[in-house]
């Protein structure tokens, strides 16, 4: 039997990258997926596609979850298909870096509304949805704000907050049966990685230099591990912040 059979997953920003490939591999192990976009209905469709040609269940919801009521009719359409949550993968954010003297209200808003705001309204309003049972909230981080290197003011702030909220949330929803871990990945060979023009670059070769394992992260490197923190394997962790960066 599948890991997941069964079970409902919502994955924020999941029309590319690591929330495309959660998806999928959710799906996989039999869990119905929702995934979540907000500007690339494109790609949310291709993904849904995938899943369904495989023989999994998926629908596409479109919602900027950095705004409180699209966030609502988010889990407004997850309850009207599914019934219920099971599995909420925190995974929509931005990064930008650039040195203080750049820094604006304005740059540190479009972040933390994303990354943070955004991440504590979305899991606000799952929990209604979370059944007596419990279930498991997988939420992604970055290793940029443990290495804190320069020009990383806004974003290593924003993923060391979630960090905090990943520890908090442990303990707050643990009486109600509901894990709460963050993901932290090392550089993974992301669309925006790619379309940044970084692929190959002295920077590509300068984080693989680094990395024991030799090699960039892909994205199913991460999207494994939150299948295996979504599943019954993990049912005794929670509060943990688990560095999927090839051991950098």
């Amino acid at each position: 039997m599948r890991k997941l059979e069964g079970k409902i997953a919502v994955v924020t920003g999941a029309s590319k990258g690591i929330g495309a490939a959660s998806a999928r591999c959710l799906a996989a192990e039999g869990a119905s997926v929702v995934v979540n976009y907000h500007t690339s209905k494109e790609g949310a469709d291709e993904v849904v596609s995938s899943i369904l040609a495989a023989g999994g269940q998926a629908i596409a919801v479109g919602a900027d979850v950095s705004n409180e009521p699209e966030i609502a009719k988010l889990f407004e359409k997850t309850k009207e298909v599914y019934g219920r949550v099971d599995i909420l993968v925190n995974n929509a954010g931005v990064y930008a870096f650039g040195p203080i003297e750049q820094f604006t209200a304005e740059k540190y808003h479009h972040e933390h509304n994303l990354n943070v705001l955004g991440l504590i309204l979305t899991t606000k309003a799952a929990l209604p949805y979370f059944p007596k049972e419990g279930g498991s909230i997988i939420n992604i981080g970055s290793r940029v704000n443990s290495v804190a290197p320069a020009n990383s003011i806004i974003s290593s702030a924003s993923k060391a907050a979630v960090d905090a909220i990943t520890k908090v949330l442990s303990k707050e929803l643990g009486p109600r049966k509901i894990r709460v871990n963050s993901l932290n990945p090392g550089v993974i060979t992301t669309e925006g990685f790619i379309a940044g023009g970084l692929a190959d670059s002295p920077m590509q070769k300068h984080y693989v230099a680094l990395t024991p394992l030799g090699r960039m992260g892909e994205p199913d490197d991460v999207a494994l591990p939150v299948v295996f923190l979504a599943s019954e394997d993990a049912r005794w962790i929670s509060g943990e912040l688990i560095l999927v960066a090839g051991g950098e």
